[in-house]
């Protein structure tokens, strides 16, 4: 939201956000659906304490635990200090796990799930709920979804850096925003590959067996199968 008023998208004052002025914003910057757009809006407008409000605003949206959260990639915790501006060493800790030109859906897991723990051990007030990680799912799915190729899960590192570091959008790296309107389906499964993505579980070998053959014959015909 920052990041779209910075851009005139939304109001830079960051006053009297309507569903409207996101639908329109969100369409305008990032190509999302109304739909989409307006599921955004309903997430937000909760961190206005009035009741039945009708708007937010950006400062609205800093209150902790409410959309802001602990073990943030780019922010410290609200127990530490200020929760809602960039900083520097945070996301120098978080960008570590970002080996390479691109990052996936492993190394941006990897980051979210670092930043977890470091919170957790240094950070008293440490809280972090199923709540929480839905939130946070869908804000590390936000990249690859803004950024990235979909059909991979991979995004270029510098186009994360520039929009975590400066809170613009890279077009000054030649980013464009997507032809595909973006729809709730479509952030549903980037999250969900996130999510995935963040399980330290493994298969055990003979299920690591079962999907080595399913890849080579695209069936379970053979040892496995019929």
């Amino acid at each position: 939201m920052n990041t779209l008023a910075n851009h005139g998208y939304l109001p830079r004052d960051g006053r009297d956000i309507t569903k409207q002025v996101v639908i329109d914003a969100m369409g305008g910057a990032l190509n999302f659906s109304p739909d989409l757009a307006g599921i955004m809006f309903d997430q937000a407008v909760i961190a206005n304490p009035e009741p039945n409000a009708t708007y937010f605003t950006l400062d609205h949206l800093n209150r902790h635990n409410v959309l802001e959260h602990d073990a943030s990639l780019s922010r410290t915790d609200a127990y530490f200090g200020n929760n809602h501006i960039f900083n520097q060493t945070i996301f120098d800790e978080t960008r570590s796990y970002w080996v390479g030109p691109v990052i996936d859906a492993n190394l941006f897991a990897s980051s979210k799930l670092a930043r977890q723990v470091s919170s957790k051990a240094f950070n008293p007030t440490y809280t972090f709920t199923t709540t929480t990680e839905e939130f946070s799912l869908g804000e590390v799915a936000a990249p690859f979804i803004a950024f990235g190729d979909l059909d991979s899960m991979k995004v270029p590192k510098n186009l994360v850096e520039y929009f975590f570091m400066n809170e613009r959008l890279p077009t000054e790296l030649g980013w464009s925003k997507k032809t595909e309107v973006i729809t709730l389906d479509i952030i549903t499964d980037a999250a969900n590959a996130i999510r995935n993505a963040t399980s330290l579980f493994t298969p055990s070998a003979s299920e690591a067996i079962v999907r080595r053959h399913i890849g080579r014959t695209g069936d379970l015909h053979g040892p496995f199968g019929e």
